[in-house]
Parts: C-alpha cells; sequence; structure tokens
C-alpha cells in the first residue's frame, strides 16, 4: 500500500485472571482479537492506523482497559461505553505441559450489544471504509444474531469498496446454542473473506474436516487460505500457490494463550508490509514461539522484538 493502512479489528476484550502455582490469581485483561490488534500494533511500528471495535461499560475496570490500549497505540474512536455494563471475565487454569482450560463469565458483556445500540450506527457506517476489517469467530459468537447480519453487511460493503477482510476462525462450542447455528454463522461471514487465517483442530472440531486436504477444499473462493497448526509447520495456500513453513521449536512451553492470535497479527504484519506468505508465516511463527514462552496473553514489549 502506497499510504498507511487503516485497520479495524472488531471483537471483544474481557478482565483476565491468570491462575498461578501458588493459588493466586494474576489479573490482566485479554481477548482473541484485542491480542491481534495489540500484537498487530507492535508488528506494524508508527504509521498504520490500528483502531479496535467493540463495546465496553463505564467502570473502572473499563477505563482501565482504555488507557492500557492508549498506551499500546490502538484508537479508541470506535470504542463504545455503555452506562451501567460490565467486560466480561475469564480465568485461565494451565497445566504443567502449558495447555489452557477457560473458564468464562460473559453472559452479560456489554460487547453484546456493541452492533445494536444507537451508538453503533456511526461506527457501522464508518467501518466499510478501513483498508482492513479483522475479526473472529469469537466475535461472531458474542455478537448475536442481529449484530452478526449487521457485521454481515459491513463486510459485503467493505469488500466492494476494495477493503480487504481478514477472519480467524476461534471457534469455541460453549460460545453456541448448537453447532449448526454456529455453522450457519461461519459460512455466511466465510464467503466474504480475503484472508482466512484457520486453526486445524477448529475446523476439525466445528466441520469436521479430517485434513488439511478437506479444510483447503471447503475455501475454493478464498485467496489466501492459512491453516495454523500448533507446533506443526502451518500450511498456506494463496492465488493457486501453496507453502509450507516450519513452526519454531521451544523447548519449555509456558503458556499457549494467545499462541494463535499472536501468529495472526504477525503474519497479518508482514503482509500489510510487502512481505511473501512464506515470509510472512516466519513472522508469525516468530512471535508465538516467544508469547508460550511468558504467562497470559500479551507479553511484555521488549519479547515482541527480543
Amino acid at each position: 500500500m502506497n499510504t498507511p493502512p487503516r485497520i479495524a479489528l472488531i471483537g471483544e476484550c474481557m478482565i483476565e485472571l491468570q491462575h498461578r502455582a501458588d493459588g493466586s490469581l494474576q489479573q490482566s485483561f485479554g481477548g482473541d482479537t484485542l491480542n491481534a490488534a495489540v500484537y498487530l500494533r507492535r508488528e506494524l511500528g508508527e504509521g498504520p492506523v490500528v483502531d479496535y471495535v467493540t463495546a465496553l461499560g463505564d467502570d473502572s475496570f473499563s477505563d482501565a482497559m482504555c488507557k492500557q490500549w492508549a498506551e499500546e497505540g490502538l484508537g479508541l474512536g470506535m470504542v463504545q461505553r455503555l452506562p451501567g455494563r460490565l467486560p466480561g471475565l475469564y480465568c485461565i487454569q494451565t497445566d504443567a505441559r502449558g495447555e489452557r482450560k477457560f473458564l468464562y463469565w460473559r453472559n452479560e458483556a456489554a460487547v453484546r450489544d456493541c452492533f445494536t445500540t444507537p451508538a453503533a450506527e456511526p461506527i457501522l457506517a464508518a467501518l466499510p471504509a478501513y483498508d482492513v476489517l479483522y475479526f473472529s469467530g469469537i466475535t461472531l459468537a458474542v455478537l448475536g444474531e442481529v449484530g452478526r447480519e449487521r457485521l454481515l453487511h459491513t463486510l459485503i460493503e467493505t469488500r466492494k469498496r476494495g477493503g480487504k477482510v481478514v477472519f480467524d476462525n476461534n471457534y469455541r462450542p460453549r460460545l453456541w446454542a448448537s453447532v449448526d447455528a454456529a455453522r450457519a454463522a461461519y459460512h455466511k461471514v466465510l464467503a466474504q473473506v480475503d484472508i482466512a487465517l484457520l486453526t486445524e483442530d477448529d475446523e476439525r472440531a466445528l466441520f469436521g474436516y479430517a485434513d488439511s486436504e478437506q479444510v483447503f477444499a471447503a475455501y475454493p473462493e478464498i485467496t489466501e487460505v492459512v491453516l495454523k497448526r500448533g507446533a506443526d509447520e502451518c500450511l498456506i495456500r494463496c492465488e493457486g500457490e501453496r507453502f509450507a513453513v516450519p513452526a519454531r521449536v521451544v523447548e519449555k512451553v509456558v503458556d499457549t494463550t494467545a499462541a494463535g492470535d499472536s501468529f495472526s497479527a504477525a503474519y497479518l504484519a508482514s503482509r500489510l508490509k510487502g512481505g511473501t506468505p512464506a515470509q510472512a508465516a516466519l513472522a508469525g511463527h516468530r512471535l508465538a514461539s516467544r508469547v508460550i514462552q511468558v504467562p497470559g496473553a500479551l507479553i511484555p514489549r521488549s519479547w515482541s522484538k527480543a
């Protein structure tokens, strides 16, 4: 791009409680698209606009979130503050291998009304003018049926104006009334996606695809499909070409929280800066390998570039 791109990431940030070995809880903030927004902002450096689109309450936790996001360089102009509402909350429990278990309290979270309030109208009108819109399967789940339809319309308008749509599948069964409801919602938005950042395990859980070939075959119209496979090599199909890019070996995995989010952010940042799909995957593996060596979703800024 000749001018710095404008990117909007749509989703939810929650209060994060990290359960430690001694039984104490470390409080921070996190959420898949928020994690991606922070890492994208760090990877892109100065110039590009990275805005976060969500709804929060008017409480002290919401104040602290906005302060942290501003310190990270995220734009807050698309963040709604709903009186009397609260953000969601989740707790991460991590086993000896670094694998996670999540406990959620989010049914009344403000983000569920993100696209249904009167204040959402100017936001929805402005989104199609962005160069890139990024959202996830969790975004789809928390927005609800009305919000999803309004998001779909926004994606269509964005592409009509020449913008790109990026989707991270992040399927969480507990957020959906049924697997059929999730499949229907995913199919609608996948028809409007330019770059699909897919976790293989989530594709298997949601659609029952047996292997990577079935995943690629399911999305013939998507220009760029990236299949994330944890510690295994990621697989990419871009404009008919196929790539396999090995992951970095990490001796000790501390916490896999945000591994996929950070990979997606670094991948997208590299592509926006002109990198090839293979170069972008290497950037994604590089950042993800650092993230999984630190507890919690967001690692210190110094670690991002170490």
